[in-house]
């Protein structure tokens, strides 16, 4: 996921000739703004990668204090009164000039802002630092009661936040809105429901012939220093600059940017299963590469940043699943991995790896499920926040309704409360609304891949020679180098001439695994 917590401005201006005195000053004042913001989320990074477990209460008070000093300085009426002069200083510009862009977009973020009051931001704040605290050790405890209290205020503060920032529906549509800006639930829901009526028939028919694909080749004992030294080699070979970024560890893996030329991954290691290093090292390099491919004239303000998380997802699944999980990929680095574990792979040809990082098998963890079930597991997540936020489950009930909801659509339900509803960040650092991204992302993922397709044929034979220039390239000039130029909806029907559909990510689905598990239609 790319993850970041503190909220706020974080821009300058684009670079360029001087347009004014008031774009000028705007750009001065903007720029402390980002500065302040952007320390605040180094102060995050680092408490999710190497602070120590004691700091845990000065860190939360640390960011507290800095989102309410950077949510003050861009809502003040001098920023309200620079945004009005400056637009009629640059009025002439064209719609796609970054200039233009820039303020179109930070008068949207300021309206957004000036809705919700800093003390209010400063709480919030403070309180998803602590909560993510709690959620690191009930998650390692099996211990949801003492988090418990810790998301029931979470809940009551993002139903707060929602009835500050206004809905038109919901109010699960104004957090939605942060993540994925021009979405409501409805539209969600609508979307969830049509993609769900073509998986579960999907699963329901591979589990029928599940026996035809062993996993077994990726649970053997793999030693974790060379985990880490094969994702750095794949990382950097699809196209993640190591120069402008590092890899490290945490609880639940994720991306974050201070810069283009500062952006950060992490992942976890388990000795005796490979999937969750090697495929959470791809996916947050999909991440981290989509904020280094941003246009060096965004370097700084408000647009240099992904236009969505959906967007941002896409990349992510993109890298991880439509590249690193096919055959051709693995034509070209399996012999590197064999040669890399030769005692776990001696015996397991590159036909048989690429059945086994593929195999579907409805599984208690979302960050480890395969292409098939993963946007299940979406849904479940979705329907929860729904009902949480809405009253119609209780958090004392949380648990066994997902429990309930797991065995429903997965077939299968979590022993403990650490394979289930406390195994995902997201609730404890406040990122209601986030969940409905991942399966949307996934199904653009296709969509973009398809198009990369169809103005460069030759990508698939590149990937299995080990080449990736064609395809990022393709992705940076159409995707990466706008950020927040336009909103997300608009950037996707200008690089797909669609807006987001199910019917590529699901045909992909059919064509691949029904080949894999012998399958002539999605009921045989």
């Amino acid at each position: 996921m790319a993850f970041t917590i503190v909220e706020g401005a974080n821009f300058d201006r684009c670079e360029g000739d001087d347009l004014g005195e008031k774009f000028d000053e705007l750009s001065r004042k903007l720029r402390e703004i980002r500065n302040l913001q952007k320390a605040a989320s180094v102060l995050t990074w680092d408490q999710e990668t190497k602070m120590p477990a004691g700091g845990s209460r000065a860190r939360a008070e640390q960011l507290s204090t800095l989102s309410h000093l950077t949510h003050t300085m861009f809502t003040a009426d001098a920023i309200d009164e620079l945004l009005s002069s400056a637009r009629e200083e640059i009025q002439d510009l064209p719609y796609e000039s970054d200039d233009v862009s820039l303020l179109r977009v930070a008068q949207r973020d300021f309206d957004r802002s000036k809705k919700v009051p800093a003390d209010f931001v400063a709480e919030l704040t403070r309180h998803v630092s602590l909560s993510h605290h709690i959620w690191v050790q009930a998650r390692l405890e099996d211990d949801y009661p003492t988090f418990a209290p810790f998301l029931a205020k979470t809940l009551e503060l993002s139903r707060r936040r929602a009835e500050y920032l206004g809905y038109q529906e919901k109010p699960y549509d104004a957090l939605l809105d942060l993540f994925e800006p021009g979405f409501r639930s409805s539209q969600v829901a609508q979307i969830f429901d049509k993609l769900k009526g073509e998986l579960i028939p999907l699963v329901q028919a591979i589990g029928e012939r599940a026996d035809r694909v062993s996993d077994e080749p990726v649970h053997r004992s793999f030693d974790e220093a060379k985990q880490e030294k094969f994702g750095v080699i794949v990382a950097a070979a699809i196209g993640y600059d190591f120069s402008r970024g590092r890899l490290d560890r945490a609880v639940h893996p994720f991306e974050t940017s201070f810069s283009r030329d500062d952006v950060r991954i992490t992942t976890r290691f388990e000795r005796d299963f490979l999937s969750p290093s090697l495929f959470g090292t791809m996916h947050e390099s999909g991440h981290a590469m989509y904020e280094q491919g941003i246009g060096e004239g965004l370097e700084g303000t408000l647009l240099g940043r992904g236009a969505s998380s959906a967007l941002h997802e896409s990349q992510s699944r993109l890298w991880e699943n439509v590249v690193g999980r096919s055959r051709r990929f693995w034509q070209h680095f399996y012999p590197q991995l064999q040669e890399t574990f030769p005692e776990a792979l001696h015996d397991v040809d590159v036909d048989a790896f690429y059945r086994a990082i593929n195999k579907v098998d409805p599984s208690l963890i979302r960050v480890e499920a395969d292409e098939v079930t993963y946007s299940l597991h979406v849904m479940l997540r979705f329907e929860m926040e729904m009902g949480l936020l809405d009253g119609t489950i209780s958090v004392e009930e949380a648990p066994d309704v997902w429990k309930e909801k797991h065995q429903l659509y997965l077939g299968v339900a979590p022993p403990n409360d650490r394979l289930g509803i406390l195994q995902d960040i997201h609730w404890s650092s406040g990122l209601l609304g986030y969940f409905p991204t991942y399966a949307l992302g996934t199904m653009l993922s296709l969509q973009l891949y398809n198009c990369a397709l169809q103005a460069h044929p030759e990508i698939p034979d590149e990937v299995e020679r080990g080449q990736f220039d064609t395809l990022r390239t393709w992705l940076t000039s159409n995707v990466y180098r706008h950020g927040r130029k336009f909103e997300p909806l608009e950037l996707i029907e200008r690089v797909t001439g669609r807006p987001i559909e199910t019917e590529p990510y699901v045909a992909y689905l059919k064509e691949k695994f029904g080949d894999m598990y012998g399958l002539t239609s999605p009921s045989t």
